[in-house]
């Protein structure tokens, strides 16, 4: 079948497309986490349908799990520009000294200059500069007496994506148990299949869990515009590489142990700080890692993942690592089987065991 493809074939966005029945979109988490279904998908392209909480039985004692334990934000603020006119904002990065870099909608209404108040009053934002994409720079106020978290965790809300309609029931459902890093505009889903439980029962069978930071914005979910992916630009997002995970991930590669990533943005800090000759540092900084089908990995055997939406970064990633046949193979039988889809939906297992 390969060979009939055109050159260019695995560079166009319109090659990851499926379609998808809109009532596979969950709108809440499985309940408990770990009963969300699971689909194992081999290297062979052997597919097996599981409950999530089956994933210890394809574990085994030495393999090195990476966690992204970056903790979403209330970054979705409602404020006004002082003459009437509703304004959006996404809190996207932290900037230091009380700036972030921010979505704002509407745009015409944030030039520079122009200060956002919120409802009651206790948080202001001056708009400072325009940026790439026409993010703006934020600079914000608030009462001394409280930490600028405290005042988002009063007036902000879980920045839910669009193809989420359906409230929370409470804002941890969009929160990993592990999260602990406050800084990330959209929660790394794969972990939501975890339960403290579960994770216990990991470790005691000798996996080892290794935590990274990667601050989830707006590269991991801008969609691709360009026909040619080659040609689309990731906005880069923060990470950290903590040495015990560096030396976790080293000595598992030397002694040819799996290092499995829990969710794209796991293998994103992964690949993102691996060095050519695939090591991985202690490190922080920014990265904007765009991995499609040509990527060679340095660093991951194994992938923890939901399903992605279609002509994503994220299922290009998918098919970088289990191909592009198989990765639609399982979508396919996904959808076949009706498996919850997205952010709040069932899970895949990519591996080669």
């Amino acid at each position: 079948m390969s060979e009939t493809r055109q050159p260019d074939f695995y560079s166009l966005k319109s090659t990851y497309f499926y379609d998808l029945p809109e009532q596979l979109i969950a709108q809440h988490p499985a309940c408990p986490r770990d009963s969300a279904r699971l689909l194992i998908c081999r290297r062979d392209g052997t597919l097996e349908d599981k409950v999530f909480s089956d994933i210890i039985d394809y574990l085994l004692p030495g393999d090195v799990l990476v966690v992204n334990k970056s903790k979403v934000i209330p970054a979705r603020l409602y404020m006004h520009n002082g003459n009437g006119t509703e304004i959006e904002l996404v809190l996207l990065r932290d900037l230091g000294g009380d700036r972030w870099e921010c979505l704002s909608r509407p745009g015409k209404k944030t030039k520079i200059g122009v200060t956002l108040y919120s409802a009651n009053g206790s948080l202001t934002g001056t708009v400072e500069d325009i940026v790439e994409g026409g993010n703006r720079i934020i600079k914000f106020d608030y009462p001394k007496s409280e930490t600028f978290y405290a005042v988002l965790d009063r007036i902000g809300n879980m920045p839910l994506p669009p193809y989420i309609t359906e409230k929370l029931r409470d804002k941890s459902e969009y929160q990993t148990v592990y999260a602990e890093v406050n800084g990330s505009a959209a929660a790394p889903t794969a972990g939501l299949h975890f339960t403290d439980e579960l994770l216990d029962r990991i470790k005691a069978k000798g996996v080892i869990i290794a935590p990274v930071i990667l601050h989830v914005g707006l590269g991991t979910f801008r969609p691709v515009k360009e026909e040619n992916i080659k040609n689309h630009v990731m906005h880069s997002e923060y990470f950290q590489v903590p040495q015990e995970t560096a030396d976790a991930v080293n000595l598992a590669k030397s002694e040819n142990r799996r290092v499995i990533a829990v969710g794209t943005t796991s293998l994103r800090t992964l690949e993102g700080a691996a060095t050519e000759g695939g090591r991985l540092p202690a490190a922080s900084g920014d990265t904007s890692i765009f991995i499609h089908p040509g990527y060679k990995f340095k660093l991951t055997d194994a992938l923890i993942t939901n399903f992605h939406l279609p002509e994503s970064t994220l299922i290009m990633l998918v098919c970088a690592l289990y191909g592009y046949d198989a990765t639609m193979a399982a979508y396919r039988h996904a959808v076949q089987n009706k498996y919850r889809f997205f952010s709040f939906g069932d899970a895949m297992f990519i591996s080669d065991r």
